[in-house]
């Protein structure tokens, strides 16, 4: 065999590709319609709009057949696969082309183009919808073999873990499952607290299914603070220690008052986003004062969902790689605090901090909260990052991290930055918030 299944897979779609093309030409130049052929009052811009409706049928098409392909493709790395070695380009050719192409069905039957009942909708600009799923999906069919291996209308399987692995990896958003979560209801359910004494009460543990956690109850999850192990957000299930002074009364200089913020804003702070929010306590704060918060946070080893649900606020299960939900303009503020850091990659932190301002309104603050990094990486990499995005800036306070120890030379940066109310390259001001 001269070629891989790969290789087959590129030559079967730039022909399908050609063919397309061609066919789309033969209507432009030639069909009854096009304007070389008749004589009549249509204009040339009418004739291209058509064109543009033809493309977009073709380009469906096209992905109509990725099913269709993807079945001969497999059976052509079955094929080179069963052939003495060196016959195939190599055995990674096939191995690849299985690990692209052998993804479980009922993953393929959400992923695959979807025709519109009513037929083309001009929304859409097309008759078919495309759910989505995370390009990187199809890298780890093994894990995604798992993850959509279930009995449809039946239980889904107790598979966190294995969702945010998934999830972490790029597979996002993950793709929708028609099964019932969670796997098993407990015995009893009891509602959580009634709004305000929510926001600073610890849930009921028959909330939480709690097979993906080193902790099996809320009480652990209270005392691991005392306990090795655990690195992330350590204390915040404690809503009777430090979470109770977070952003409150006197502060440090690296550490904002929620109080001060808003009056810089005098009022104009109504909706907003926390990256990376931990156990929710920065939405509480501002839903105490009549700000609505959504909090994104990941479960790293405790139910911080849950826990941020039971509280009465909203959270966001959304990694740090991917896209805000929002439409641009819209948020008052977006805080983060320890997320945004030098752990990122730096191309995607600057992706990060452009969506960040892509979302804000014009005079939307973003509220910096100790993001941390080398002393040497500070002017060499994140001063000037921050900067380009465009953002004003309204405080900026520096100061030494030393939880490590001093030998780590690591900088604290905290700041409120504002986005322009104009367009245009902004002078960058330091002031206080008064």
């Amino acid at each position: 065999m001269d070629a891989s299944p790969r290789s087959f897979s590129n030559n079967l779609c730039f022909l399908l590709l050609c063919v397309l093309i061609s066919n789309l030409l033969t209507l432009s130049l030639f069909s009854s319609d096009s304007p070389f052929r008749q004589n009549t009052s249509r204009s040339f811009t009418e004739s291209l709009l058509r064109a543009e409706e033809e493309i977009d049928r073709l380009r469906d098409e096209l992905r109509a057949t990725r099913s269709a392909s993807g079945l001969l493709l497999q059976q052509l790395s079955q094929l080179a696969s069963s052939l003495p070695n060196g016959t195939a380009d190599s055995p990674d050719s096939a191995s690849d082309a299985e690990a692209d192409l052998l993804l479980p069905k009922e993953y393929l039957e959400f992923v695959s183009p979807k025709k519109l009942p009513l037929g083309r909708n001009s929304n859409f600009g097309s008759d078919h919808i495309n759910p989505p799923a995370g390009r990187a999906c199809d890298q780890f069919p093994e894990d995604l073999a798992r993850y959509m291996n279930y009995t449809v209308g039946g239980p889904c399987p107790d598979d966190e873990l294995l969702a945010q692995r998934l999830l972490l990896r790029g597979c996002e958003p993950l793709p929708r499952r028609r099964c019932r979560s969670p796997p098993a209801l407990p015995a009893r359910f009891v509602e959580p607290a009634p709004f305000p004494a929510s926001l600073w009460s610890i849930p009921d543990d028959s909330s939480v299914v709690w097979t993906a956690y080193a902790c099996k109850n809320y009480s652990c999850l209270v005392d691991r603070k005392n306990q090795k192990g655990f690195d992330d957000c350590k204390d915040c299930f404690d809503l009777g220690g430090r979470e109770s002074r977070r952003w409150v009364g006197p502060v440090a200089d690296l550490d904002y008052s929620i109080d001060d913020v808003l009056a810089y804003k005098k009022g104009t702070v109504r909706i907003g986003l926390d990256i990376g929010g931990g156990t929710g306590t920065f939405a509480v704060r501002m839903r105490e004062r009549n700000v609505t918060i959504v909090t994104t946070s990941m479960n790293f080893n405790g139910p911080f969902n849950n826990f941020i649900a039971s509280r009465g606020v909203v959270p966001l299960y959304l990694s740090i790689s991917q896209r805000l939900p929002f439409f641009d303009g819209t948020l008052d503020i977006v805080h983060s605090m320890h997320v945004l850091s030098n752990w990122i990659p730096t191309r995607l932190l600057e992706f990060a901090l452009f969506d960040i301002y892509r979302v804000l309104r014009p005079g939307g603050v973003f509220w910096l909260d100790h993001f941390f990094c080398l002393e040497d990486q500070m002017h060499d990499v994140y001063v000037p990052m921050i900067d380009a995005v465009g953002f004003k800036r309204v405080k900026w306070t520096v100061g030494r991290k030393l939880d490590r120890g001093p030998q780590m030379r690591e900088t604290y940066i905290s700041a409120l930055l504002e986005k322009p109310m104009t367009a245009g390259k902004q002078r960058q001001r330091r002031r206080g918030f008064t």
